[in-house]
């Protein structure tokens, strides 16, 4: 009896190695592995900076037209600039690791501005200037 218990133990594991060792080759556990590697990557510096540089020149012409009353069709401008300038600030967020809403804005939303002012100053935070 003990000899057909090892047997079927033995038998157990070595069915269980294949297994673990199909898994290891399979498709999903490489993309599996490949997302994780990615999640722990440190993020590029050079795409950091300019990330930093283009929210600065989208922080200017907001602030050039904010300013400058002879701008024709002031509003229109000024709602494009922010709407990318929200649109940039989301995506450094998500390059900072912050939590944002993944979700596409419509052209009829805006993003709050409880919500911009949350992500400028988390990603402040974390060393980001502009």
């Amino acid at each position: 009896m003990t000899w057909q218990l090892a047997y079927l133990i033995a038998v157990g594991i070595f069915v269980a190695g294949l297994a673990v060792g199909s898994w290891l080759r399979s498709e999903p556990h490489r993309a599996a592995v490949a997302r994780r590697r990615l999640r722990h990557a440190p993020p590029d510096p050079l795409t950091t900076l300019a990330l930093q540089i283009r929210l600065g020149e989208l922080a200017h012409e907001l602030r050039t037209v904010a300013d400058d009353p002879g701008v024709y069709a002031r509003a229109h401008h000024w709602r494009a600039a922010q709407d990318a300038y929200d649109a940039l600030l989301r995506e450094a967020c998500r390059a900072a690791g912050l939590a944002v809403v993944d979700q596409p804005l419509r052209p009829d939303e805006h993003v709050a501005d409880e919500e911009r002012l949350r992500e400028e100053l988390e990603l402040s935070s974390r060393g980001w200037s502009w």
